[in-house]
């Protein structure tokens, strides 16, 4: 699968909470990555408690192609185990998260691996019985800039297929940029130790043109992981992505600056369990405990001060908004409906769904434009899909 894709390649980042079966869907939709990840799983939760210890993790559909199913842990006979699952299910790939730095994951394996190098070794020769490729994503160490060297080097002697770079350390989080000055001494290793394998770059990438730009300065990058940046545009993958008019820039601008100081992060849960409740780690979510870990300085800053530039008066002398810019806000609603539809399909009395969740994901299509916050505001007092389309029915008439 990995050899047959395009380079650079695009990635969307695994996220807890976040990229189960409905939102990856809604993305395809938009403009879809190369490839997926799903959310990670706990290998020890699956051995023993199986499919309740998972929920919906691991769900996949036949039009996701390819996808790679992310798997975690500290137990290498749990890890062989769960492979061989993921084979069954039909994931194309299998990929070991060793860059989590929550608290609950480092408990058994995630960025805790940083540290045990031989069981991070062990893990991945686990999850290679099942014949799937083999990739890890990771940090550049768990305390200190300059472990990156001796930990990167481990891993690329592990002969793993994709290696991908979260530029920072477990401490660092997500506080500070990403360390993009190492890309060079970075790529330079790896063909030193693994030409073969292929290296994915993550960290303050917020769409396929920064993304593009990065593997230009630099061409030995193989691809490109997003995360956060498909919070600010769900359309970060499109070649043509609709939101490059200045208002919608500003908007990704702003956002960015915002969530760049913020401690944001990738995948948690330790247990596995859908009903834990998520405490966020790295650049991948944007979402902790159901609320934005991004808080604005007043309700509506993001919503209302990133209005859409007025481009024309009314007979009466109002500003109105260009064509263009309404056509952008309905794509935004358009696509809020289909992830509501997909959110509905996806509920069933095997894996049945709550609703507040979903508020979580409202401010990806309700922003930058006039009447977001209000429009939000509205919808965060939904008890059912139903309400939200309501809701939505009633704002557009």
């Amino acid at each position: 699968m990995w050899a047959h894709l395009p380079k650079p390649f695009f990635i969307l980042a695994p996220m807890e909470a976040v990229t189960d079966v409905v939102f990856r869907h809604v993305i395809k939709q938009a403009s879809p990555p190369d490839v997926f990840f799903t959310e990670f799983t706990n290998a020890t939760g699956w051995v023993h408690a199986g499919e309740k210890a998972i929920g919906s993790r691991l769900i996949r559909t036949e039009d996701e192609d390819p996808i790679v199913a992310q798997i975690w842990g500290g137990e290498p006979g749990d890890m062989e185990q769960l492979a061989a699952h993921c084979k069954e299910l039909g994931f194309h790939g299998i990929d070991i998260n060793m860059g989590c730095p929550a608290k609950s994951a480092i408990k058994s394996g995630g960025s805790a691996l940083i540290r045990k190098p031989e069981l991070a070794a062990a893990a991945i020769a686990a999850a290679k019985t099942a014949g799937l490729p083999v990739s890890v994503k990771t940090r550049l160490g768990y305390t200190h800039i300059d472990e990156w060297k001796d930990w990167l080097s481990h891993l690329l002697r592990q002969e793993i297929v994709n290696l991908t770079i979260h530029l920072r350390t477990k401490k660092e989080m997500s506080k500070v940029p990403a360390h993009h000055e190492l890309i060079p001494d970075i790529l330079a290793l790896r063909d030193e130790i693994a030409p073969g394998t292929l290296i994915t770059i993550n960290g303050d990438i917020e769409n396929r043109a920064e993304g593009l730009a990065l593997t230009k300065k630099h061409p030995g990058i193989d691809g490109i992981m997003i995360g956060r940046g498909i919070f600010h545009n769900p359309f970060a993958f499109s070649p043509t992505e609709f939101s490059e008019t200045a208002s919608s820039r500003a908007f990704v601008e702003h956002a960015s600056a915002k969530t760049r100081s913020a401690d944001v992060s990738e995948n948690s849960s330790a247990s596995g369990s859908p009903d834990a409740a998520p405490a966020v780690t790295d650049s991948e979510s944007l979402l902790h405990g159901g609320k934005s870990v991004v808080q604005p300085e007043s309700p509506d800053e993001i919503g209302e001060t990133q209005r859409v530039t007025p481009s024309a008066k009314d007979g009466s002398g109002a500003m109105t908004v260009s064509s263009t810019e309404k056509a952008n806000k309905m794509k935004l609603i358009n696509l809020l409906h289909l992830h509501l539809d997909l959110f509905d399909q996806w509920d069933t009395p095997e894996h049945p769904r709550k609703f507040d969740p979903l508020k979580r994901f409202f401010k990806i299509y309700v922003n930058s434009f006039e009447g977001a916050a209000e429009l939000r505001d509205k919808l965060m007092h939904t008890k059912n899909t139903a309400e939200v389309r309501a809701v939505l029915k009633d704002w557009s008439l």
